[in-house]
């Protein structure tokens, strides 16, 4: 394991270099015959984990290979190998889960070796002692100094609450806290240490606030995809009215307008107009309200989204388009819109337009263009309304120098970044301060990479701006770092609590050691797994 890919034994070591993991997928031949005299084999059927005995003997070879006062080997030139942890089933009674082996280095040669061993202490009687852990470890390194460092992640979204309703989704804000010098064992960690806000967001919570906005988004991307394929699913109509109401209704509005009848009284004057933005909650209004300078072409859009056949939409474009021709609308359209019907209205300025077919995939390219300009401009007027990012700098996301299908990817990534943007306010309270720089991570993250819902983004932070999020919840991780010595010389002992086990397979060993929290109004019982990881050194000169 290397580079981005995630290190299953992150928690228990902080190495950033190339690892080996050993495990036991399917069936396993492991042979040394390349490294020592007498060959050595082991062949494992099925089990994903290694028996703890074998795991130790595997370990010993690691080691055996590279200890260069192993003269007898003849192995002439030695190779310095990436540290290598194993899978263990468990079935000592230590409970290990993790063996692992590290390699200490003096420029290319190798000096000794790192060994950690991380076991799940089944002993349910017994709580840690945070004096005794210290004691233990300077015993065990004949260490008189020690120092100690405390490591809490908390759940932030599950405590949150939208209209007295806790919210539980797929979606994920947790907080890392770190800080220096632990005094107990389960501390709550002091306002002065680091923190570090964890982001994950799916689009699409029914309870979101722009949850509206973004089932606009879906339907464009329906119709994308029809154009992609030349196979349109219609969604479910956003409007009770069909869309060719909708549009005749507009149409006919715009002509008495351009009459000079006054129609002060109808219902499309005293209304605002009918698109998603208008839908968004109250709590969140503050910060995306609908815009008010909605063109004829977004202005169409808001009607035609309820659109639910072909043949539908080709009736409201036909609608449109002998208006036009008939000269019995005049309408606005904003600068720099490249769609096919802002070319059509331009035209219809100077009395001829031309001839449009709509057939073939013709009609969906329409929609499709009018509804990308809408949304965009939708995003935009966030952004910079909120004073959250400048026009230069979204231009990358609605940019017309790509294709359609590039487009619609990209008014993704600013619909995504919106949801985290509205989640931060609305679940935690984020002013400007804070919601700027994260912005900008988000914004960084999708020019260089493509849509990613599963994405972690990271805001380094102040405690205290989400302490009373977790101050009366229990962590999902708790541990404190125990260490001595200073370079490769440091030896550490790892003592944690955390609510998911360090492998798979290993089961609770300490349940009720928190008492059961209560969420919405019910209790519930967690499991907790208490995990032990201590290092040892063997010095080869």
């Amino acid at each position: 394991i290397g580079g981005s890919r995630k290190s299953p034994i992150e928690r228990f070591w902080n190495g950033n270099n190339m690892i080996y993991i050993l495990q036991k997928a399917v069936s396993v031949y492991l042979s040394f015959k390349f490294y020592v005299r007498s060959r050595f084999s082991y062949t494992c059927w099925h089990f994903f984990f290694f028996p703890v005995h074998t795991s130790r003997q595997l370990i010993s070879l690691y080691t055996m290979v590279q200890n260069p006062n192993m003269t007898h080997l003849n192995i002439s030139d030695l190779v310095v190998l990436p540290p290598l942890w194993i899978r263990c089933d468990g079935s000592d009674p230590e409970h290990t889960c993790w063996l692992g082996a590290e390699p200490l280095k003096a420029g290319n040669k190798i000096t000794g070796i790192n060994f950690y061993m991380v076991t799940c202490d089944a002993d349910k009687t017994y709580f840690a002692n945070l004096e005794e852990l210290k004691m233990a470890h300077k015993m065990k390194h004949h260490s008189s100094i020690v120092v100690t460092k405390g490591f809490a992640q908390y759940e932030l979204i599950r405590a949150a609450v939208i209209e007295d309703t806790i919210v539980e989704s797929e979606s994920n804000i947790y907080v890392d806290i770190t800080w220096n010098t632990v005094d107990k064992i389960l501390e709550t960690p002091p306002l002065v240490s680091a923190a570090t806000l964890n982001i994950t967001l799916e689009s699409g919570d029914p309870r979101s606030p722009v949850y509206q906005l973004y089932r606009e988004l879906q339907f464009l991307l329906a119709l994308a995809e029809g154009l992609k394929t030349s196979v349109t699913e219609w969604p479910e109509p956003l409007e009770s009215e069909s869309a060719v109401e909708l549009v005749q209704e507009f149409l006919t509005d715009l002509k008495k307008k351009l009459d000079g009848y006054c129609i002060s009284g109808s219902k499309n004057e005293t209304e605002k107009i009918k698109c998603d933005t208008a839908a968004v909650d109250s709590s969140i209004k503050s910060i995306f309200s609908e815009r008010g300078d909605l063109d004829f072409a977004e202005q169409l859009w808001c009607k035609m989204r309820s659109v639910s056949s072909y043949q539908e939409l080709i009736e409201c474009f036909t609608l449109v388009i002998k208006s036009l021709e008939h000269g019995e609308i005049q309408p606005w359209i904003h600068q720099g819109s490249s769609s096919l019907l802002s070319k059509l209205i331009q035209q219809s300025y100077h009395g001829k337009i031309e001839v449009v077919s709509l057939s073939g995939i013709t009609p969906i390219q329409m929609l499709l263009e009018i509804g990308l300009d809408k949304m965009k401009k939708d995003y935009v007027s966030f952004f910079i309304g909120q004073e959250l990012a400048t026009l230069t700098y979204l231009d990358y996301f609605i940019s017309t120098s790509v294709d359609l299908q590039e487009q619609v990817h990209r008014v993704q990534k600013l619909h995504h970044m919106l949801e985290i943007m509205v989640s931060c306010t609305v679940l935690l309270q984020f002013k400007h301060e804070n919601l700027f720089p994260l912005t900008q991570i988000c914004m960084k993250y999708y020019k260089e990479n493509p849509l990613n819902e599963k994405h972690v983004f990271q805001l380094p932070i102040r405690p205290a701006l989400v302490k009373k999020f977790y101050q009366n919840d229990h962590p999902e991780i708790w541990k404190v770092d125990i260490s001595s010595g200073h370079g490769q010389k440091e030896v550490k002992t790892t003592w944690q609590v955390s609510t998911n086990p360090p492998v798979k397979h290993m089961t609770s060993n300490n349940t009720g050691l928190f008492s059961d929290s209560t969420v919405n109004g019910s209790s519930e019982e967690r499991m907790y797994f208490i995990t032990m990881a201590k290092c040892s050194q063997v010095h080869f000169t």
